[in-house]
């Protein structure tokens, strides 16, 4: 996949170098490496030029990512792909439950990257997969994907930093407190490779914060929906917290083995708010909810005539 960037140079770049340029646009040390390999790369006013070249006012700086490798090891194969928004850096796709995000020894070509790469095969376009957010298999919503070296470089080191605003949506059983914090360290499991808990002595530092957007009876138990934010990013980080506090999520059967309202753990990533990583326009990008949890919310609610209108009750929550 190739991607073409061209950049008109403005008076305050006056008498800069090109690499000093680019390393302001966010061009990692890693991709001005793969500029440099590139034929045509880097041009200034048509010409091939090196990134110690001075740039002055008025010139055109054009770069050149070209990559025409596939990903190793990744079967395109035709899966569930819902697009929420496509450009020429990014793909964000609303991930179905059931779908790992990347291959492995049991899960050889029913993975969201062997969809994305069928997608871009049938295209004829070459494409390394670049996942920026991961999500566990079974929990749905907003995955965003980069699209090139460039988008993927800058969007992971700015999800590493926090810089990605994501709020999630759970089902938990109970009534929670309309809105709190959960501060508590979160570490492994002793007998198990997967399995996570509180761990006040040895667990990394956990902070989820959650308000209730809703709360209804569904036969006879008490179900509460909840919007999270986090401010760590730990394994199971949510299950693990929201079952801490007595609310596990409904369908978890690591964390709540008894629950069977849901066939998997109810988790969505719903909406997620970032500056796109070329354009640098700021990016608002709400995924719906999956079918079971919109059957079980209007069967909660007995609106079963119309969807319900989660993206609208996120915006206007006050963090």
């Amino acid at each position: 996949m190739t991607r073409r960037l061209q950049y008109k140079i403005q008076k305050q770049h006056n008498g800069k170098s090109i690499g000093m340029f680019l390393k302001e646009k966010e061009y990692s040390r890693a991709v001005v490496i793969e500029l440099k390999k590139t034929q045509a790369g880097i041009k200034r006013n048509g010409t091939w030029a090196g990134v110690n070249e001075i740039i002055k006012t008025g010139d055109i700086l054009e770069i050149c990512l070209a990559e025409q490798a596939y990903s190793e090891n990744i079967v395109p194969k035709k899966g569930r792909l819902n697009i929420l928004y496509e450009d020429e850096d990014i793909l964000v796709v609303n991930k179905p439950y059931d779908t790992p995000i990347h291959p492995s020894v049991n899960n050889y070509d029913n993975t969201l990257a062997n969809a994305i790469s069928y997608y871009y095969h049938q295209q004829n376009r070459p494409y390394i997969f670049r996942c920026i957010n991961r999500l566990d298999r079974d929990t749905t919503g907003v995955t965003i994907i980069a699209k090139n070296l460039l988008s993927g470089s800058i969007l992971s080191r700015r999800m590493k930093e926090h810089h990605l605003s994501r709020i999630y949506v759970a089902f938990v059983e109970g009534i929670t407190e309309e809105e709190g914090t959960i501060d508590l360290p979160i570490g492994r499991m002793e007998d198990s490779i997967i399995k996570r808990k509180i761990d006040k002595k040895e667990g990394k530092s956990a902070v989820t914060h959650y308000r209730r957007l809703e709360v209804f009876q569904i036969e006879g138990q008490a179900v509460s929906v909840v919007a999270l934010q986090l401010e760590t990013g730990r394994t199971h980080q949510i299950r693990v917290h929201m079952s801490a506090i007595g609310h596990p999520l409904l369908g978890d059967f690591l964390y709540n083995e008894n629950n069977y309202m849901l066939t998997r753990q109810g988790l969505h990533a719903a909406y997620c708010a970032f500056y796109h990583p070329i354009t640098g326009e700021y990016m608002k990008i709400a995924a719906p909810l999956s079918q079971d949890m919109e059957r079980l919310i209007q069967q909660g609610l007995n609106r079963s005539h119309e969807g319900y209108d989660l993206e609208n009750k996120l915006l206007a929550l006050k963090w």
